[in-house]
């Protein structure tokens, strides 16, 4: 594409191509630099553009436009003389010359046939007023006082998927005013939960502005997850509370950052689960928001004959072979990092980041190679979902040092091992064997070493947004998606669940306790291994979704957390307290860099004999029983672990350490009914215990 360095039509002014968007002029034309004011500098990537103008509305002013007089490598730029923070605005070419009406609706096209008004692709702020979606320009001030982020390591980091919204929508200690906003969040009442159950870092779903779907719209429905971002530099104003909402987007802001202010003064990490691999303008023939308008083919990947090269099953795919595009991706995470004091990335589809100008994976991309040079982004935490739905799209274990993966490996294998092969055994047949399970508790080790990663590189998990939540994995055995329009099509099918005998709700007491043991034995499983596990909101708590593994675009008490403590609901978060304290006691008495250190820590398996574990054993699919001892030469203590993936109880002979004096374990955690019964029992090494059927036991020297 041949673009003129210059608009030669215009005047040129003092005006720089960089930074893009709205800031203070650096230097005007006599040298004297301004900070406050109206006047600001206007900078707009627009390749497939001649000439473009910003159409703008300061505060209790008249909408007006102005020509961005100079072009530089696509970048059109210049000096705005009446644009104070607070200030609507947009942008569109330059392609119709006739006076503005007095009313900006005939800006955007109706019956004046001109251009849609574009967002700012470096907006700080949107709104929507009169039908009129805008860009607002923001201040960056708020009074942050003494905040710190708590830098807490990966191996001491547990982290709490939630929903903004969702967390506290029905949360009765909350004021109703407060519930399912920013302030909610950050309110005593849901800090107190989130700091009591033990976890150190909240990972928000998106929290950018977007916008619905077309067929949702239709369907009356909402995208709840909000996996459709149309502003990589604003927040969603939809999870502010009403007064910051009508206040407008400076308002919403302070609210979000007070919101990151208390939750690192209750010691928590705020994490966003960013979306930079699609955009809100979708299929082709979908809206003209920003980037479609402003240059589709720099922004979106494109094949030889001008058709979207979709990776990500939502209509379009950023350009990471374009340069201009990892810039504006990298500045917009350094933004919310300087600005908002976030402390992480989880980045949705990550695989689609990292494609080349040859639309494959190369983990030494551009965007992964400027992140880990940045001193801003490096020291922050980052974690891919490592697969796209492209060529090539499963990437797990190959993203570069510096990076954690969702480990979707963790998932199938502790799914299929006590869910799937319990449905098998139940069904007169037979589970598989130990060594995808054993795989899982030590870390995935052999996933993540070819990247030069460690076991910490691992982000296990067994459920997450996307699915059944954990309670629905042991209460139904196939998806009820039909609230969401689409006659059950919609997600996935493979889901290693288990109804225990029952579809869905039951009062049968019997399936009732063999539902909530599952449930422990999925939470246990995740805290005792290696890695750096991931809740999601509401598992704590039995949450249910009624069947549905595919809830993004439910806002409804089907998705909120319900926060009544049934007796289930208490059991679930009394023994989940339970897993991640012992996790932290354990990690307490390791040495700082374990399970790092290879050469000194270590991983035993033996088996249910107490000998260690032979090939024969390992391939034996009625061979169900395992214990893992685990821990650091300089340690305080090792932990056993004991799994009973069969139907039977079975006495083991906990393993000999080969000291002159027998070695003592505690008993301290059952996943079995007898908890209460056996927590603190003593067993020498060398000695027997019983291990109940279907059950961990966890004990410590």
């Amino acid at each position: 594409m041949v673009m003129p360095l210059f608009d030669t039509a215009s005047t040129m002014d003092a005006s720089s191509a960089v930074p893009l968007g709205v800031s203070v002029p650096r230097v005007d034309s006599g040298g004297t630099r301004h900070h406050a004011g109206g006047r600001a500098n206007v900078a707009c990537f627009a390749p497939a553009v001649t000439s473009l103008d910003i159409v703008y509305c300061p505060p209790g002013g008249q909408w007006r436009s102005r020509t961005l007089p100079n072009v530089v490598r696509g970048v059109h730029h210049g000096i705005v003389e009446d644009l104070p923070y607070g200030s609507r605005y947009g942008f569109r070419p330059s392609t119709d010359r006739r006076p503005l009406p007095p009313h900006v609706s005939a800006v955007l096209g109706d019956d004046a046939g001109n251009p849609p008004l574009l967002l700012d692709p470096y907006g700080r702020g949107v709104d929507q007023q009169d039908g009129v979606l805008a860009t607002v320009r923001t201040a960056p001030d708020f009074d942050w006082g003494a905040d710190e982020r708590p830098g807490l390591p990966w191996r001491n980091t547990i982290l709490y998927e939630a929903h903004v919204r969702g967390q506290s929508k029905l949360h009765p200690d909350v004021p109703e005013e407060l519930r399912g906003t920013y302030a909610g969040m950050a309110h005593p009442a849901v800090l107190e939960h989130l700091t009591s159950l033990g976890i150190t870092a909240v990972q928000l779903l998106p929290v950018n502005f977007h916008l619905d779907e077309p067929h949702l719209q239709d369907l009356g429905l909402t995208n709840y997850w909000g996996y459709n971002t149309a502003a990589f530099f604003a927040l969603h104003p939809g999870y502010a509370t009403r007064a910051a909402r009508e206040a407008g987007p400076q308002a919403v802001q302070d609210e979000f950052k007070d919101m990151v202010k208390a939750m690192h003064a209750a010691g928590l990490e705020v994490i966003l689960d960013v979306v930079y691999n699609h955009t809100a303008e979708g299929t082709q023939d979908g809206p003209v928001l920003n980037f479609r308008g402003l240059g589709e083919q720099a922004y979106y990947r494109m094949d030889s004959h001008g058709k979207y090269v979709d990776t990500t099953g939502c209509g379009n795919t950023l350009n990471f072979g374009e340069p201009d595009v990892v810039q504006m991706v990298v500045d917009s995470l350094r933004y919310w990092v300087d600005e908002f004091h976030v402390d992480g990335f989880r980045f949705d589809l990550a695989v689609t980041l990292c494609r080349n100008a040859a639309n494959e994976f190369d983990p030494n991309h551009p965007f992964l190679t400027t992140i880990a040079a940045d001193p801003v982004l490096s020291g922050v935490k980052l974690i891919a979902e490592p697969w796209d739905i492209g060529y090539g799209g499963w990437q797990t274990g190959r993203f570069p040092s510096g990076w954690v993966d969702w480990n979707d490996h963790f998932r199938d294998a502790v799914r299929t091992f006590w869910l799937a092969d319990r449905a098998a055994m139940d069904a007169g047949g037979h589970g598989g064997t130990m060594a995808r399970l054993a795989d899982s508790l030590s870390g995935s080790a052999g996933l993540f070493q070819a990247s030069g990663r460690s076991r910490l590189a691992s982000v296990n998990f067994v459920t997450a947004h996307d699915g059944f939540t954990m309670n629905d994995l042991v209460s139904f055995d196939r998806k009820h998606n039909e609230d969401n329009g689409e006659e059950n099509r919609d997600g996935h099918g493979d889901n290693r669940s288990y109804n225990h005998g029952v579809e869905g709700p039951t009062e049968n007491g019997l399936i009732l306790a063999k539902r909530a043991q599952s449930r422990r034995n999925l939470m246990a499983t995740l805290m005792v291994s290696l890695g750096v596990p991931m809740i999601t909101a509401g598992d704590e708590l039995a949450r249910t979704q009624q069947g549905n593994n595919n809830a993004y675009c439910q806002d409804s008490p089907m998705t909120w957390l319900d926060w009544t403590l049934t007796p289930e609901a208490h059991e679930m978060l009394r023994s989940t307290k339970r897993f991640i304290r012992l996790r932290k006691e354990f990690l307490a008495a390791q040495p700082h860099d374990f399970p790092v250190r290879d050469e000194q820590s270590y991983l035993y398996w033996f088996d249910q004999d107490g000998r260690p574990m032979s090939a024969e054993r390992w391939n034996d699919p009625h061979h169900r029983v395992l214990q893992l001892l685990l821990g650091d030469d300089g340690g305080a203590l090792a932990g056993l672990v004991v799994v009973n993936g069969g139907a039977t109880d079975v006495q083991i002979t906990l393993p000999d350490l080969g000291r002159a004096t027998p070695s003592l374990f505690e008993l301290r955690l059952t996943t079995s009914p007898l908890h209460e019964q056996r927590q603190g029992i003593r067993v020498a090494s060398g000695e027997t215990d019983l291990a109940e059927a279907n059950s961990i036991s966890i004990y410590r020297t």
